[in-house]
């Protein structure tokens, strides 16, 4: 199987072809081109994951390739790369976040399904060994969650879209481990030289409390803890040997099945909280998460 990777600034462009190329531990699939934003982003990924070509246009990799994944830093820049590759019937991998509106994000996927071309997205923490089993099993033995408190690298100025650039981890994590049915956000910055800040969701019908830490300054890992009725959930994220292969297993599966792994409520409805986060920041009010289109 061949893949083309669009985007090589972030770092997963690199690590995604060594495991296929290098290491060689997804069967006989390979990353055979990859476009970057400069050319010497995508020297460097190509020379870390041994990817044979560089392209000048990313459409130059269609009839080349027969999966795609997309690895913009900013999600601006997602759905506009994804439609030429869906056009052309090549399924795609939308690397987090999925897009920068909800609007958009779905347009994509209405696209897709006229097409018939399966997509998917997701951030790698959920996906990893030790999120889908220690993490899973905490939850599970808590009773019934009643608040719910993470903390991880979140830069709500960053360039790359703000709090989406790192706030999807944070996000998504919350979403496949205590549910769907954020329906309003807030968020708190320190202020006074500290850009520091912590969002507070609510679930509808009664759902657990969250607090999202979003540290931009000082050192922090990810971490997940939860009160349950019952027990309590304390997990640090310490990550996979490969932090990439189930991510990567999952998306080669779709490929070659065209079975989406995720539904486009799951794509969709980070995206909706991150929204409503970045309206939180700038309003300094609580917002309430739009509803997903059916």
């Amino acid at each position: 199987m061949r893949i083309g990777i669009v985007g090589a600034e972030n770092s997963h462009c690199g690590a995604v072809a060594h495991t296929m190329n290098v290491k060689k531990a997804c069967g006989k699939a390979r990353v055979v081109a990859v476009w970057g934003e400069t050319r010497a982003y995508a020297e460097a990924a190509a020379a870390k994951g041994e990817i044979p070509e560089i392209v000048k246009r990313p459409e130059d990799m269609i009839g080349k390739i027969d999966g795609v994944m997309l690895d913009h830093r900013h999600a601006k820049f997602h759905v506009p790369a994804t439609i030429p590759f869906i056009e052309a019937g090549i399924p795609a991998f939308v690397d987090k976040p999925f897009s920068y509106t909800v609007k958009e994000g779905w347009a994509l996927i209405q696209l897709a399904r006229k097409k018939g071309v399966p997509i998917t997205s997701f951030s790698s923490i959920p996906l990893q060994d030790a999120f889908r089993t220690e993490f899973k099993k905490q939850v599970r033995s808590a009773g019934k969650i009643r608040a719910v408190h993470t903390s991880g690298p979140c830069d709500t100025r960053s360039k790359w879209g703000g709090i989406f650039f790192y706030g999807i981890h944070q996000v998504d994590a919350i979403l496949k481990g205590f549910g769907p049915g954020i329906e309003t956000v807030q968020v708190i910055m320190a202020g006074k030289g500290n850009p520091n800040g912590v969002a507070v969701m609510q679930y509808k019908d009664g759902g657990p409390i969250v607090s999202m830490e979003c540290v931009s300054e000082g050192k922090t890992s990810f971490s997940f803890g939860a009160s349950g009725t019952k027990a309590q959930v304390h997990f640090v994220h310490k990550g996979d040997s490969d932090p990439y292969i189930n991510g990567i297993k999952t998306f080669l599966k779709m490929f070659r099945t065209g079975k989406e792994p995720f539904t486009a409520a799951e794509m969709l409805e980070p995206i909706a909280v991150l929204e409503a986060l970045q309206k939180a920041i700038k309003s300094g009010k609580k917002v309430r998460v739009a509803k997903l289109p059916e």
